[in-house]
């Protein structure tokens, strides 16, 4: 598509045709797409924004950077926000802390979700036991269980001790999800209390949370 036609559909009254014309500017350099981008960011569909979103993460430019931290900052739709989470990981360390403070501000589940999984990737150990300290704090289960799989990843670390105290005081919780999550990622600590949490979940009241203890045996 002529960028011409880009341009024409970018201001189509057809929501289908300015997300084509966001599509289509994939072929186009990032001096080029970022300014025609920032003309959709306020748009009234929030799968555009979202579009949007995702195109200042792969046409990476600093005034792209900023629009993104516009997005995470004023747009009021999470999808929109989740989205802007991931492009912005594609800017690399200078976008860690506004991750870290969005994660911190947005209890939302899906832009935590977002987020958790930019530093699962990463393997940042600090910054997953910050955001796993976050999320279990709040009341969202879907993060709590994601936050409970992350300390997993401190394993062998310098923050695994901490881990397995956090493990430890949510294997007695009364959620059965949450003890069937500490079980599952337990199974992957060698740690002495680790292996003694595990071994007081076999004996748990549930049969669900029992069998996750067997999970890594098998």
């Amino acid at each position: 598509m002529e960028l011409s036609q880009i341009k024409a559909f970018l201001d189509s009254p057809n929501p289908q045709n300015r997300m084509k014309a966001i599509v289509e500017l994939r072929n186009h350099t990032p001096s080029v797409v970022v300014p025609l981008l920032k003309q959709r960011m306020y748009d009234k569909e929030f799968v555009i924004r979202s579009f949007v979103a995702m195109g200042l993460g792969y046409k990476r430019t600093n005034e792209g950077f900023q629009s993104l931290l516009d997005l995470i900052e004023n747009d009021g739709d999470p999808n929109v926000k989740a989205e802007a989470a991931n492009s912005l990981a594609n800017y690399g360390e200078k976008a860690t802390p506004h991750l870290v403070e969005l994660f911190r501000s947005e209890p939302h589940w899906l832009v935590r979700q977002s987020i958790f999984a930019v530093f699962y990737e990463i393997g940042s150990p600090d910054l997953l036991l910050q955001l796993s300290k976050w999320g279990l704090q709040g009341e969202d289960l879907v993060v709590k269980l994601a936050a409970i799989s992350c300390l997993g990843k401190l394993r062998k670390t310098p923050y695994e001790p901490e881990a397995v105290d956090l493990l430890f005081e949510l294997s007695t919780a009364e959620t059965v999800a949450i003890r069937v999550q500490v079980a599952r990622v337990l199974g992957s600590f060698e740690d002495d209390k680790a292996k003694a949490i595990l071994a007081e979940l076999r004996q748990d009241t549930d049969h669900r949370v029992v069998g996750a203890t067997l999970e890594g045996m098998i």
